[in-house]
Order: structure tokens, then C-alpha cells, then sequence
């Protein structure tokens, strides 16, 4: 279905062209007439699917017509970095509506510029759920006249500690008219916020199948701690990847294989919680643009990271929660475009690895490959012994 057969005004319209946009996505084409239509909807789709555009269009289209002033719609989100990219690709789809204004508030940033942006009037908030509390705690935005709310990764937002706090901000909607929920996995609490406040919902699934799904080869690689390094060298260089995301499970770690990157002269940056929101922004708009190729990050940036281009995601960490690896993964593979993954593992982690690909259902798609000494090119191996699966160093 062409975003054209859809009964919206031209200049969103017209926005999807200028992005670049012409054939929805299946949880597109499925949810955006529904909430079209006003109805409670609970949205499983995977991530990377268009999401963000599929809950977009309507909530713009409902507000296109009202003067900017207290909030008519209210996206939350898990994290800071998902509201901002939420926020921008909503202003990109408002971009021919001149008088819709859309105000991004989150943590980590000064409370005063958000307060006067939200004094000035907007029609959409996009919040982390804890600093929106808290600018109404501070009676700096009245949220009685929300009409439309949107949990966007429903599961993590509620599963992060945020469960009380979101239940209090959709007490406050009294003219609340819709509520849907995005989410890549339905989980207990995103089914008990579904019970309790919407109305004969509608369920949208996506499967991971076809152009909806991320299109990316999964490889496991049998390391030891001593060759990791050179293993990841190895795979970036060989396999030619000018932008890649690589995965710690510790903050302590990202700094380290940062800088034992940038002493091996690799463009690189790492990204982890304890930074500024300043300089989290820095590192991912210098990332976004291209300036840095190695982005080295804990699972705080799994989420909320929007950057379509990623060649390969490096697991150099056996994620510690199964449902991390396929976060992590999720960030290459993006916009219809390839992408590869990689899993690091010692033979004390085989089991978990086991265990970990099953859960995420991944076991017949995460391929074991070893390096080719003579050609120097990685080789995928069906059945090659776990021994042999090891790297050459550069280094």
C-alpha cells in the first residue's frame, strides 16, 4: 500500500516524499488507519520497522488543525535518546505544517529551555516519562487536555521502573480519548496498562518476515579474551564496514576498548550512561554524520538509536539479558538496508551462547565463521569444529 492511497493531508504527504518514503511498511499500512480512526491499539512489530512513522502520521494529522498551546498529544519513551529521535522525525513530518510545533523534554538536560518551550505552546510532547513528572510537578505543562498518548517500546519503558509513573501520567488525561502501545515484545505490564485504560483495543503483530523484518547476517566467532581485539580489528578491516557499533556489558569496558581502538588509529567513541546528555549528543551526531566509524556502547544506547546506516553490530560482550541481543542487533539492518551482526564468545560462554540463541529464537540464523588464513576474508563454516574458529591478527 502507497502512503498516497491514505486519507491524510498532502503536506504530510508531501513530507513522506521529501524523506524518501512511497511504500508503507506492514505495521504502516496496519496501524496508521486504525489510530486513524481513533482506536486503543496495542502494536507488536520489530524493531527497526517504521514505528516511529506508523504512530506519526496519525497523531499529526489529528493535531494539524489546533493552535499551538497546551498539549494535545504525548509520546513517551523509554529513553532520552529515543524521544529525540522521535521528536525529529516527527518535525520532519511536520515539516510543511508550519504551525505544528513538537517540544522533546527528557533527563540529564536543563528543566528552564524545556519550560520555556513548552510555555511557548506545541500541539505534540515527546517525554521520557520521569522529566515529564517532573514538569508537572513544577506546573510548567498541563496534560488535562491530552487527547492521543503513545508508549513507544511499551515493554521497556514499563520492565525500566517507569510502571507507577506512567499509570500517573495517563490519570492525568481526563479528556483522553486513544491509547496505543508499541512494543517489540508484549509483556505482563504492558498487558495489565492495557486492561486497565483502553477500550476493546485493537492488536496489530508484525512477524519478522520479508521487507518488515531487519536484513541482517548473524555470525558467532570463538575468541579468547586475548584475541578479542584483534578479532574485532580484523573484522572491521577485512570486511571493509565504515560504521559499526560494538556492544560492552560494562561502562569500564567501553572506555578501555576505545581507547585500545584509537591506539590501533581507528575513528572511534564510546557511548555509555554515566556521560553528560551534552556529550552523549556530541558522540551521536558526530556518529550520524559520519565523523566517527567505531562506536563502542553499553545496552543504554541499544535503544533509541537511530541511525539507518550501520554496516555491523559486534557483540564484543555476551550480552547478560536475552532480549539485549536482539536490541543490540536490531541497530544494523535498518531502513531496508543489509546489515551483519557478530556474537563474541570464549568456550567457557558456549552454553550461554547455546541458551541464548534459542531463547531469541536465533539459532538457525546465527552462522559460526572462521578466518581463511591464506585469503585473510572471513569464511563461513557449517561444520566446522569450535577450535578452529579463530582469527589471524593484523596486530
Amino acid at each position: 500500500m502507497q502512503f498516497s492511497e491514505l486519507s491524510i493531508r498532502e503536506p504530510i504527504l508531501q513530507a513522506t516524499r521529501e524523506m524518501g518514503f512511497t511504500e508503507m511498511t506492514e505495521i504502516q499500512q496496519k496501524a496508521i488507519p486504525l489510530m486513524l480512526a481513533g482506536h486503543d491499539m496495542i502494536a507488536k512489530a520489530p524493531t527497526g520497522t517504521g514505528k516511529t512513522v506508523a504512530f506519526g502520521i496519525p497523531v499529526l494529522e489529528q493535531v494539524a488543525n489546533v493552535p499551538a498551546g497546551a498539549p494535545k498529544a504525548v509520546i513517551l519513551s523509554p529513553t532520552r535518546e529515543l524521544a529525540q529521535q522521535i521528536a525529529q522525525d516527527l518535525r520532519n513530518l511536520a515539516r510543511f505544517l508550519p504551525d505544528v510545533k513538537v517540544v522533546c523534554v527528557y533527563g540529564g538536560a536543563g528543566m528552564d529551555k524545556q519550560q520555556r518551550q513548552l510555555k511557548a505552546g506545541c500541539q505534540v510532547v515527546v517525554a521520557t516519562p520521569g522529566r515529564l513528572m517532573d514538569h508537572y510537578r513544577h506546573h510548567a505543562i498541563d496534560l488535562s487536555g491530552v487527547e492521543t498518548i503513545v508508549l513507544d517500546e511499551a515493554d521497556e519503558m514499563l520492565n525500566m521502573g517507569f510502571y507507577k509513573d506512567v499509570r500517573h501520567i495517563i490519570d492525568l488525561m481526563k479528556h483522553r480519548k486513544s491509547l496505543s502501545m508499541f512494543s517489540a515484545t508484549i509483556s505482563r505490564e504492558v498487558l495489565d496498562i492495557g486492561w486497565l485504560y483502553q477500550k476493546n483495543a485493537a492488536e496489530v503483530s508484525v512477524q519478522p518476515v520479508e521487507d518488515s523484518s531487519p536484513k541482517i547476517d548473524q555470525y558467532k566467532l570463538l575468541t579468547t579474551g586475548r584475541d578479542k581485539l584483534a578479532d574485532l580489528a580484523q573484522i572491521i578491516i577485512s570486511e571493509g564496514y565504515k560504521r559499526v557499533m560494538v556492544f560492552c556489558n560494562t561502562k569500564y569496558n567501553t572506555g578501555m576498548l576505545a581507547n585500545q581502538l584509537a591506539r590501533l588509529n581507528f575513528n572511534v567513541d564510546c557511548l555509555h550512561g554515566d556521560l553528560s546528555q551534552a556529550e552523549r549528543t556530541r558522540i551521536m551526531q558526530r556518529f550520524k554524520a559520519g565523523e566517527i566509524a567505531v562506536l563502542v556502547a553499553t545496552d543504554v544506547a541499544a535503544r533509541g538509536i537511530d541511525v539507518s546506516d550501520v554496516d555491523a553490530v559486534i557483540n564484543y560482550d555476551v550480552p547478560e539479558e536475552n532480549e539485549h541481543y536482539t536490541h543490540r542487533i536490531g541497530r544494523t539492518g535498518r531502513a531496508r538496508r543489509e546489515g551483519a551482526s557478530y556474537l563474541f564468545y570464549t568456550k567457557e560462554e558456549t552454553k550461554r551462547v547455546d541458551t541464548l540463541l534459542r531463547l531469541t529464537r536465533n539459532t538457525d540464523d546465527c552462522r559460526a565463521v572462521h578466518f581463511d588464513f591464506n585469503h585473510e576474508k572471513l569464511i563461513v563454516e557449517e561444520n566446522t569444529p569450535t577450535d578452529r574458529f579463530q582469527i589471524k591478527s593484523y596486530f
